[in-house]
């Protein structure tokens, strides 16, 4: 059993996830890299930062939400931060109604939404235990304003962050919970997004684009503070000021 923290990021093979990943892990934490698809990027990960494993799982099926938790706290012995950052998405201007199929809303609320759910709900008898255990969920400023890669995402979005407040108000004092809500973040997902980029940096009061690090530093920065919960920061470089 180790002494040092331990945390799982969801999705972490790349963007944002592999930089919470790399920044946890900087600060000492044991981190569990979890990747689905993205298994071999998801091992190299793992293998680069000290103490650190890689679990293949779906956090959208209940049973594998479950297994890597489980495979965590095997490992380790204890469990004391979760970071739900998992998620997809589906490129459909808000206009195309008819281009949005059940099949695509419950294809990004299984993994988006759900997936959330089922892993902290698997996690949190395990950050109960840790005596300072915490949740940070990964939004979008999609969550609050008429944005977003598609209408499903966005609303994807905004239940997380609810669900944020929801637990929040559930699970404390042992446990906290908040999410962080980046606009637009320089990633895979996002090359795409000239224009919108172009815009960005015009516009905001920072002038730049956002970086996946700029996001890890919002999640470190939660996970260390102990007197704030229900809370859903903004990383957004002021984008929501103008």
């Amino acid at each position: 059993m180790t002494d040092k923290r331990v945390a799982i990021v969801t999705g972490s093979s790349a963007g944002i996830g592999s930089a919470v990943a790399r920044r946890l892990a900087g600060e000492g934490v044991r981190v569990v890299v979890n990747s689905v698809r993205s298994a071999e990027a998801g091992r190299r990960l793992a293998e680069s930062l000290p103490g650190a494993i890689h679990v293949q799982a779906d956090v959208g099926i209940e049973k594998e939400a479950a297994t890597l938790v489980r495979r965590t706290v095997e490992e380790f012995g204890r469990l004391d931060v979760l970071v739900n950052n998992a998620g997809t998405t589906r490129r459909i201007p808000h206009a195309d109604l008819e281009a949005v199929t059940p099949e695509i809303w419950r294809e990004i609320l299984d993994l988006n939404v759900i997936g959330t759910w089922q892993t902290s709900v698997a996690a949190i008898p395990h950050l109960r235990e840790s005596g300072a255990g915490c949740i940070v969920n990964v939004s979008s400023v999609a969550g609050s304003r008429p944005a977003g890669s598609s209408i499903p995402y966005a609303v994807s979005k905004a239940a997380i962050e609810h669900m944020t407040r929801l637990l929040a108000n559930t699970v404390g004092p042992e446990i906290r919970v908040n999410a962080v809500a980046p606009g637009l973040i320089e990633t895979r997902w996002t090359k795409g997004f000239t224009d919108i980029a172009e815009m960005t940096k015009r516009v905001v009061p920072l002038k730049r684009v956002g970086r996946p690090e700029d996001v890890a530093e919002v999640v470190l920065a939660l996970t260390n503070s102990m007197y704030v919960t229900g809370q859903v920061l903004l990383a957004d470089g002021g984008a929501h000021l103008v």
